[in-house]
């Protein structure tokens, strides 16, 4: 007999072996469990859905769905590999993930809904759609990649669609800086958002806009709250995000179920811990937990996971270290006092920021201060220290607007001062790089083993589309405030190397490959020869009794889940011609012929002439725990066959039908 064998984490399958016997025969099957069903559809609904949109789930293992409804419907995302998909026919075991969302307020009609995917595999292309049988959306692709080891994703910052007047110019810009970026980088695993989705918080033609590139159908966008985003609904309606805390002191007005938007969130991607905060909530006096309640999460947060990662970053709007006109607003200057110290203590790596609608990368920051008074401006390479944070603020990605770059004052060069850099006067003090020409831009941040690199990108040159240029909003365009010409699409603004302080001990790092996932399998040992029970032996008047062996099994388990699993039978009618007898009478006593694999033999069961169904019903054999050792061992059994005397004389035939089963 030839074996079967499942890959790890498989199911057994089946196959069949006659063996040939006198007053007994069995058949040896292999079996598993069976696959589950798919949910199955649901009702046929007139629901059309809109405003598709991937995000980020809670790890690597997760993506999250969300999307506008027309009708207020039982929805779901169905998913499957990409392999199994043809056109719009999905197989019958694709999975189906349950939706959930509420009716949309203010003015927003309609309603949302999201749902969350689970259990995605590594290296894996899916295709998933959204709705309900009879009124499914267009299907849409993803891919995943390792769950382990280095990766890139892109930062981008304030598309802020409408503020250049013209929403069409503004999707325009938008949609070519995504193409721009990803055709670039295609193998990039997350869209990150400085904020400011949109220009107005509840107007749906913006959104709409917004939504309309369909990256964003096939990268996952981790959204961040603008104080665009922040006055209204549909910022929370469209976009879902995993752990998020939406307690009341996370909202700039303290108030959840108010027709705003809030909450803090975090999640974890191959070993990096992001943590996005709602900066718009930073003072008390409108009922929020200002800047207090977001330093008590980052802290709960990084405390809670910050071991399980070996780079922190922090995402929020506001940027606290910027170039242009924000720069001096009030508020970032007390989140300029509020916040770096309690970075700097907790391990922050990098912190990426928005709303300035210009380019700034920051020198390493201590607590508040310059960390390292010698680093030069411009620096290609940090070594962060201990408490060294990095804080680096993006341009617009879609050209909708820009700030100009401001000047340093005589207010100071630590805390919430503004003064100039004594090594570069023209800059702020904390601002090792400044940027502004006008032309929009993207950030791709390398995760390495021991690095980070954050490299600022030109996505557009003066030409269109770059609406803030093209509508006159700004009055040059180009390096040198617009005395040089336009550098192309695809040049580097800015690249910085950060070494991640390590502490006074030694670090060490090792990279365990994924092993040979093993195999389970089962055979007979052996020639699959006759199982003779030869000719039964009667017992005074009461009945007939034959005693034999089963041909040994060979259960052999490499795997390395080393999970458990169990072999069991059962057996059919023993018939001659139009004679039989039931397969009850059969019982046995299972042994370990030979140690391994973990094999443990099961208990005896008796024929059921003396009580019970005997063989009749699946019985097991020998089975093995979770953990038990690797190897290969045999699992035998003595029979014992009670045949009442009433039965006609014959040579009878049964099937043995085994079954091997393992997670």
């Amino acid at each position: 007999m030839t074996s079967i064998r499942t890959p790890h984490g498989g199911r057994a399958q089946r196959a069949s072996v006659r063996l040939a016997v006198v007053a007994l025969g069995a058949t040896l099957t292999v079996g598993g469990f069976a696959a589950a069903p798919a949910m199955a559809d649901t009702p046929s609904s007139p629901s059309t859905a809109t405003g598709i949109i991937l995000g980020v789930g809670a790890s690597e293992s997760q993506r999250i769905v969300s999307w506008y409804a027309s009708a207020d419907t039982a929805q779901v995302v169905q998913l499957a590999p990409t392999t199994q998909v043809v056109g719009d026919v999905y197989p019958t075991d694709a999975v189906t993930f349950a939706a959930t969302g509420t009716a949309n307020v203010a003015a927003g009609t309609g309603y949302n809904r999201h749902a969350t995917i689970t259990g995605l595999a590594q290296n894996t292309a899916y295709s998933y759609r959204v709705g309900t049988d009879g009124a499914w959306s267009p299907t849409y692709t993803f891919s995943t990649q390792s769950f382990e080891g280095n990766f890139d994703f892109l930062f981008f910052g304030d598309p802020q669609i409408g503020s250049s007047g013209d929403v069409t110019k503004d999707q325009a810009g938008w949609q070519d800086t995504l193409d721009v970026a990803l055709s670039t980088t295609p193998n990039s695993e997350l869209l990150v958002s400085g904020g400011d989705q949109v220009d107005s918080a509840s107007n749906e033609t913006q959104w709409s806009a917004f939504l309309a590139p369909d990256k964003l159908r096939h990268y996952p966008w981790a959204a961040t709250i603008g104080n665009h985003d922040v006055g209204g609904r549909a910022y929370q309606q469209h976009m879902f995000t995993p752990n998020t805390d939406y307690s009341g002191a996370l909202y700039a007005n303290g108030n959840p179920s108010s027709n705003t938007s809030g909450g803090d969130y975090w999640y974890i991607y191959k070993d990096v811990l992001f943590i996005d905060l709602n900066s718009n909530s930073y003072s008390t006096a409108q009922g929020g937990g200002g800047d207090a309640a977001h330093i008590a999460y980052v802290t709960q947060v990084i405390q809670d996971h910050g071991a399980a990662a070996k780079y922190t970053v922090l995402v929020y709007h506001h940027a606290i270290y910027s170039p242009a006109d924000h720069a001096k607003d009030s508020d970032n200057k007390v989140r300029r006092v509020d916040f770096p110290t309690t970075f700097s203590a907790l391990g922050v790596d990098l912190v990426l920021q928005g709303h300035d609608h210009s380019y700034s990368r920051s020198y390493l920051i201590k607590n508040g201060e310059k960390a390292d008074t010698t680093e030069q401006p411009g620096a290609s390479e940090v070594f962060a220290g201990p408490g060294g944070v990095l804080y680096v603020t993006s341009n617009s990605a879609s050209g909708s607007k820009y700030y100009d770059i401001t000047s340093p004052d005589a207010s100071g060069t630590s805390g919430a001062g503004n003064g100039a850099d004594p090594l570069n006067p023209g800059s702020y003090w904390y601002n090792s790089v400044q940027n502004q020409e006008h032309v929009r831009t993207y950030s791709k941040i390398e995760v390495r083993d021991d690095t980070l690199v954050v490299e600022t990108i030109r996505s557009s040159t003066c030409a269109a589309p770059n609406a803030a240029v093209e509508r006159g909003k700004v009055l040059w365009c180009g390096p040198d405030n617009g005395s040089s010409p336009a550098l192309p699409v695809g040049s580097v603004v800015d690249s910085v190397t950060l070494h991640p302080d390590h502490g006074t001990g030694q670090d060490l790092q090792v990279s365990v490959p994924e092993g040979t996932p093993g195999e389970f399998g089962w055979t007979i040992d052996g020639h699959n020869s006759l199982v003779n029970l030869g000719t039964a032996v009667e017992h005074g008047i009461d009945y007939f009794q034959a005693l034999g062996e089963l041909n040994p099994i060979a259960v052999s388990d490499t795997r390395r889940s080393r999970a458990p699993w169990s072999v069991s039978a059962s057996i059919g009618d023993f018939t001659d011609g139009s004679k039989t007898f039931s397969g009850s009478f059969l019982g046995w006593s299972p042994k370990v012929v030979q140690a391994g694999g973990g094999a443990t033999a099961a208990g005896a069961v008796g024929s059921g002439y003396d009580w019970g169904q005997g063989l009749s019903t699946s019985q097991v054999l020998g089975s093995a725990s979770q953990g038990h050792d690797r190897g290969t061992g045999k699992l035998g059994a003595d029979l014992d066959l009670k045949v009442p005397d009433s039965v006609d004389a014959g040579t009878y035939r049964a099937t043995l039908t085994i079954t091997a089963l393992s997670s």
